[in-house]
């Protein structure tokens, strides 16, 4: 005698068929979802491979960068400059390169010196960008104080010597600790103005 064939209610069969749909939908959204995954991690790195290298500034030994000469700049305290009106600093397009200014070392103490000496110290600006960093303006705080810049234009990757001298007999300072700086405007966006400092404790006599 045959075994009688069971015959699934309707509703059962619907049931596993919005079941089985429901499954594909589910992994449909999983492949997608892997799929979006991998094209921001290809994506991610194109744009860390061969973008964010062409963005990054040169590596450069701020010691050994050439030293230009090129235009020589003399800077003396804002006071004693032509009253002409202050022109704006020649920042460059926001989308292109960049200059970027570095002082590896803006102070510097003469510790005791005489009442008449004059005395002085180099320092070194360096740009370790990627564009020209042009030195617009450079003025000191005090008549008694100077400096010599040997170019107000630094290509990416080189330098400009900085002499600051400092005149002890200017004024009267005897027996007094001065301090005395140099104020460069330059086109980098991120430090337009920056300041290389001096100090010497002048003797009585």
């Amino acid at each position: 005698m045959s075994k009688p064939t069971t015959i699934q209610p309707t509703n059962t069969r619907r049931r596993l068929r919005e079941e089985h749909i429901k499954k594909q939908r589910q992994q449909q959204r999983r492949s997608i979802a892997l799929l979006s995954l991998g094209i921001v991690i290809v994506l991610g790195l194109v744009v860390y491979l061969f973008v964010l290298p062409g963005q990054k500034s040169p590596n450069i030994d701020l010691a050994t960068a050439p030293i230009n000469h090129d235009q020589p700049l003399h800077a003396v305290h804002e006071m004693d400059m032509p009253g002409t009106p202050k022109e704006p600093i020649p920042f460059l397009p926001k989308d292109g390169p960049q200059p970027a200014i570095s002082i590896p070392t803006a102070t510097y103490d003469f510790k005791s010196i005489g009442a008449t000496d004059i005395v002085t110290h180099d320092f070194v600006i360096v740009n370790s960008g990627e564009a020209p960093l042009t030195i617009s303006r450079a003025y000191t705080t005090c008549g008694c104080t100077t400096a010599d810049l040997s170019s107000a234009v630094i290509p990416p990757g080189e330098s400009a010597v900085v002499t600051l001298r400092l005149d002890a007999g200017f004024h009267d300072v005897r027996g007094q600790t001065v301090r005395r700086g140099l104020i460069i405007e330059n086109n980098d966006p991120k430090n337009s103005q920056m300041e290389i400092w001096i100090q010497a404790s002048v003797s009585s006599s």
